[in-house]
């Protein structure tokens, strides 16, 4: 018997040596299944989304122990002008990455401004049907977010707090220092929603104003009424901008074929022009 192994295959052993070398020398990712690698990245990036998520609950966390008057005024009122609960808005302030720019806006001499949008936005859902599935949807859903108002598109409502002084904003003086308002476009017409805005809301309010600070004749005054004229000469152009946009001429496509398919010479350019 060992003969013919010698014969046919050489000597048994380094037949046998040769083998496990080749064995050896294979990758991990080849001697396994592709099924095992798979199984073995999948693990791997939930224990990742695990530390991630880990971290995003005590950044949460140490946000809402720094929740205070000034925040909670801020709260009430998006709560009450968008309709949620005030834990819906806690929650996403604390969650939010941009939550630094509540505390710029109370700092001395800081934000003129604080915008929040509520509107649709893509949401990536987590297929899992399967253990194997970790395709991801995306769904259109209501979110509330603060933002800058430059770099996302404006669909839905926004809501803004103003400061006009360069005092620091404090739960004492928050309710007298800072303005709120909100800005309707879920209509998708930004200029229907500011024409809303300044005719229903800021006209009038100004109009029924009775103290303009050092200008003491109030409403009388010359200058508050010329103001007042000016606004709603804008209120005006712009309600006829609007207009002219949403009614605007649209040209249809000639196919211009039927008419100069029978054009022979030059004088039938002529005759056609």
């Amino acid at each position: 018997t060992e003969s013919r192994y010698r014969r046919h295959g050489g000597n048994l052993t380094t037949r046998s040596t040769e083998l496990g070398s080749a064995v050896t020398g294979l990758s991990l990712t080849t001697a396994l299944p592709a099924s095992t690698t798979i199984k073995k990245s999948v693990v791997l990036s939930s224990e990742s989304r695990k530390e991630l998520a880990k971290q995003a609950t005590v950044t949460k966390e140490e946000r809402r122990a720094q929740i205070d008057g000034r925040h909670r005024y801020l709260i009430s009122r998006l709560a009450d002008g968008l309709d949620l609960s005030e834990e819906q808005v806690e929650e996403t302030i604390i969650s939010d990455d941009k939550s630094q720019l509540i505390e710029q806006f109370f700092a001395p001499s800081g934000l003129k401004k604080l915008l929040f949008f509520y509107q649709d936005v893509l949401q990536q859902k987590l297929n899992a049907s399967s253990r194997s599935d970790w395709s991801t949807n995306s769904l259109p859903q209501k979110k509330l977010f603060i933002t800058m108002g430059s770099t996302e598109a404006f669909t839905g409502t926004c809501a803004f707090f103003l400061r006009t002084s360069d005092e620091v904003i404090t739960a004492s003086n928050v309710s007298q220092e800072v303005n709120f308002g909100m800005f309707d476009c879920t209509n998708g017409s930004i200029l229907q929603g500011m024409e809303f805005f300044l005719s229903q809301i800021m006209i009038p309010a100004l109009k029924s104003q009775r103290n303009w600070g050092a200008v003491k004749e109030g409403l009388k005054n010359s200058q508050i009424q010329e103001f007042l004229y000016t606004v709603d000469k804008f209120v005006g152009t712009l309600s006829s901008s609007r207009q002219n946009i949403e009614y605007k001429i649209q040209l249809t496509k000639v196919d211009i074929d039927i008419y100069v398919r029978n054009l022979q010479n030059p004088s039938d350019y002529i005759t056609a022009g």
